[in-house]
């Protein structure tokens, strides 16, 4: 009786989700198998057999994978140092690592164009010091992108890794120590696996985030379109509802199948688990 009871609490929740996310994305679904009363896959094909769609396509896979393993990079030894610091300490880094996400994305974006523009702080700084004679072209680039969706999803990995590596032991890395593995290896060989559940939800976070970015990418990319971008353009410039829809379902399709892998990989990397 008290299950039931707790579950009842469950019912306002889920009566939301349904009625404000699962019924939309199941009409927007639905709509894109119909065009003009009748079925049809003429929108899936028309996308996949485009060379300019599948260039945008493969240009969001690429920003995204590259966002998320640069993130893993840059995250993984930041979240391994705040994890071995004192609970004050942990707090106070948790928190300058968390500040970043209380800024708007869109402020964020416009203080990368000052900083990454032909005329801007970093170009300047390299001419100033004899690096380079002409200013490099990153802004509306791949790269501007990449650079933005890093800062902009950062703190997730480094809070979700934190998360993982406070709650391995630190004796097991004495341990493989005292057997003869190098401070690295032991690393590598211990620590490295018993992080992957925070790798894993970590990754899954940041390539979802990236894929579906739109302020970022539209501001840093300027004519570089991504799928989101695309998406954006298809429903308000050009009014075409039913191309966006299949776009939307893309979107969805690829969050599920790279959800589905990181879950297997994680498995395979760590079968206890």
């Amino acid at each position: 009786m008290k299950k039931t009871y707790l579950y009842f609490l469950l019912l306002p929740g889920l009566l939301f989700l349904t009625v404000f996310m699962v019924v939309p994305i199941l009409l927007t679904i639905g709509s894109t198998f119909f065009n003009k009363g009748s079925f049809t896959l003429s929108g899936y094909w028309s996308f996949f057999k485009d060379p300019y769609f599948l260039k945008i396509l493969w240009t969001t896979l690429r920003v995204s994978v590259v966002t998320t393993v640069l993130c893993i990079v840059v995250g993984f030894p930041v979240a391994y140092y705040i994890s071995k610091q004192s609970p004050r300490q942990k707090a106070f880094l948790l928190a300058l690592a968390i500040f970043p996400l209380l800024t708007s994305s869109v402020v964020r974006s416009f203080s990368w164009m000052i900083i990454l523009g032909k005329k801007g702080l970093l170009n300047n700084a390299l001419i100033a010091i004899g690096l380079i004679k002409e200013p490099l072209d990153i802004l509306y680039t791949p790269a501007a992108m990449m650079i933005g969706l890093v800062h902009l999803f950062l703190p997730l990995i480094i809070i979700t890794l934190v998360g993982v590596l406070e709650n391995i032991d630190p004796d097991l890395l004495k341990a493989a120590e005292s057997l003869g593995a190098g401070r690295f290896t032991a690393f590598v060989k211990v620590i490295v696996p018993l992080s992957v559940p925070g790798l894993i939800i970590g990754s899954i976070l940041v390539f979802v985030g990236s894929l579906t970015a739109y302020t970022t990418p539209a501001l840093l990319g300027g004519k570089q379109r991504v799928i989101s971008t695309f998406l954006y353009q298809n429903a308000i410039t050009l009014n075409d509802w039913y191309l966006a829809s299949v776009i939307a379902v893309i979107m969805i399709v690829i969050t599920f199948v790279v959800i589905a892998l990181m879950n297997k990989l994680a498995v395979k990397l760590n079968p206890k688990g």
